[in-house]
């Protein structure tokens, strides 16, 4: 039961969602009506999309006007029969051939360019280079099929680095408060920086056995990119293991080679392979040697590096505390000196202080001078500073604003223009057959039978106002007549008994007419609520009242012993 009163909830919010007017909840589902169902049939058939053919939940926007281009594409292309490639035209070969197609393949191409992101202007040697040497963008590729897709590639990279520059710069670029050339140059500064970082440790970290030539032309390449920069200085001191193996290396490349050269005659091709291994053997032997030294010589220096930098703190600390002590000794060397005169020496030193107190004063004094209109215009300057930021902060959240402005205004047209096209090319695949007389027709037939309804209502309501007016004007006439005759017979009564007794039967006639027609009137209106109560008796009829509470009690009754059951199986875990 709890189940089904979600799935009623959820249906009864979906139709209010849909814009349903009507009273709809759980109990129009559990316990419907075949009227309110109805009514709730049909708004649902009236939302229900008009041309079954087309999917109402299809996407808007240029996708989906593609993928409709390219399944009617297919439509047509199926809807052609096949024929044997002797007899295709021209059309059908390009239908139904691949003779035509090409793998799309792109090539890296080089374009001549004014200037670049991060080098500025572009030098005039390369200007020379594009100018005399470069070749023509079809001479540069291997085959003329891949100048379309070079084409394409380079023209999506261009697109994409600058929606990537962009979006870096409206993200990161306008806090920095930098221009767009400054904040290309620190993005070039800051990848050379990390670039030779990189390097440097790769260099310093690499093991004996891979600083070969390798290690040369990454100490070269290392030396190439530190050119020009701030810190070439550091970087072409190198460490103390980079000068090690250098100097290892020229030391190996200094040895000389001793050159043995065989006997022309009496060499089988055995004995020089022999001769070969051997050798090969003897110098494998020297290079393990050589590089066990290597890796001696390493700890050693490691170890006398680690000495070396505590007996440099060690120094340190000692020549600290020789200072100290030699300006404690100063001090205790002149008070020995002043001993003798104790007193004179005490009487100036208290001038000497009191002159110092006085001119720390003056000092003081000066400085006040000095310091409140440093102040006041320290606090001014940075009042500036603050409204200087506050607006600046204010604009650029303005240019922020501006820009986002801007890009929801073209994703707006945008999207009104992906929809004008898809809306151009349904209205293209709809039938051109139909005839929009007929719609017309049927509209005017609608509007002459509202009117018709309209005019029939008005007679009506005419009709019964001119039949209330006629009841009123009668009552009033009754009314009238009956207080003159009244007024005349009521004068008579006095004098003769006769006429007396008529006055008797005209106020009982006259009391009997009114109870009359009130009776009538009473009797109209209970005739009244009773059509009406019937027609409640009949709505309430179609509603099932009864049998819908017998439901009801008995889904009470079972959800009650539902809730029973989980709370007995709650208490047993």
């Amino acid at each position: 039961m709890s189940a089904r009163f979600r799935i009623g909830m959820s249906l009864a919010q979906a139709c209010q969602d849909l814009g349903y007017q009507g009273e709809v909840g759980y109990q129009t589902f559990l316990y419907s009506s075949e009227p309110e169902i109805r009514r709730l049939l049909l708004f649902l058939v009236e939302k229900l999309p008009r041309d079954a053919s087309e999917d109402a939940d299809q996407p808007v926007g240029k996708s989906a006007v593609l993928c409709r281009a390219i399944a009617t594409a297919i439509k047509e292309q199926l809807a052609i029969p096949w024929v044997p490639p002797a007899c295709r035209s021209p059309r059908l070969q390009l239908l139904q051939g691949s003779c035509l197609l090409k793998r799309f393949r792109a090539q890296p191409l080089v374009l001549p360019q004014e200037s670049g992101p991060f080098i500025g202007q572009v030098p005039q040697e390369r200007k020379e280079f594009f100018v005399k040497f470069l070749p023509p963008v079809p001479a540069q590729l291997p085959q003329p099929s891949s100048l379309v897709p070079s084409l394409l590639e380079l023209n999506m990279a261009e697109l994409s680095r600058a929606q990537d520059w962009e979006s870096e710069w409206k993200s990161q670029g306008l806090g920095s408060r930098m221009t767009p050339e400054e904040y290309r140059q620190w993005k070039h500064q800051r990848l050379q920086r990390r670039l030779l970082d990189q390097l440097r440790q790769a260099s310093a970290h690499a093991g004996p056995s891979h600083q070969g030539a390798a290690g040369r032309d990454l100490m070269q390449l290392l030396g190439t990119f530190a050119a020009g920069h701030e810190h070439a200085g550091a970087l072409a001191k190198g460490s103390r293991f980079t000068h090690t193996q250098r100097l290892a290396y020229k030391q190996e490349a200094e040895v000389p080679v001793p050159m043995e050269t065989l006997p022309i005659s009496r060499t089988t091709e055995q004995e020089s392979r022999e001769h070969q291994a051997a050798e090969l053997e003897t110098l494998e032997g020297e290079l393990d040697h050589l590089v066990r030294q290597i890796e001696e010589l390493e700890g050693q220096m490691s170890t006398l590096g680690l000495t070396l930098t505590q007996v440099e703190r060690e120094m340190r600390q000692r020549q600290l505390g020789v200072t100290e002590q030699e300006q404690a000794l100063r001090v205790k060397g002149r008070t020995v000196e002043l001993l003798p005169d104790a007193e004179n020496n005490m009487a100036k030193l208290q001038g000497v202080v009191e002159s110092s107190a006085q001119r720390v004063i003056q000092l003081a004094t000066q400085w006040e001078k000095h310091r409140v209109p440093l102040i006041q215009e320290f606090r001014d300057l940075k009042a500036l500073h603050d409204s200087k930021e506050l607006e600046s902060s204010r604009r650029l959240s303005q240019i922020r604003e501006l820009h986002e402005r801007i890009r929801s205004a073209a994703d707006e047209a945008k999207r009104k223009d992906d929809l004008y096209k898809q809306l151009l090319v349904e209205l293209e695949s709809l039938p051109k057959d139909v005839s929009r007389s007929a719609y017309t027709q049927r509209i005017l037939e609608i509007v002459s039978n509202i009117r018709k309804q309209k005019e029939e209502i008005t007679k009506i309501l005419s009709d019964t106002k001119e039949l209330q007016k006629e009841i009123n004007g009668l009552t009033g006439k009754l009314d009238r007549t009956f207080a003159v005759t009244d007024e005349l017979i009521f004068k008579d009564a006095k004098r003769d008994e006769a006429v007396r007794k008529a006055y008797k039967y005209l106020a009982a006639l006259h009391e009997n007419c009114s109870q009359l027609i009130q009776t009538i009137e009473d009797t109209g209106t209970i005739l009244r609520e009773i059509r009406d109560l019937e027609e409640q008796i009949e709505s309430e009829t179609s509603k099932k009242t009864l049998s819908n509470l017998e439901r009801i009690l008995a889904d009470y009754r079972a959800m009650k012993q539902e809730n029973t059951v989980l709370l007995s199986r709650s208490r047993e875990t």
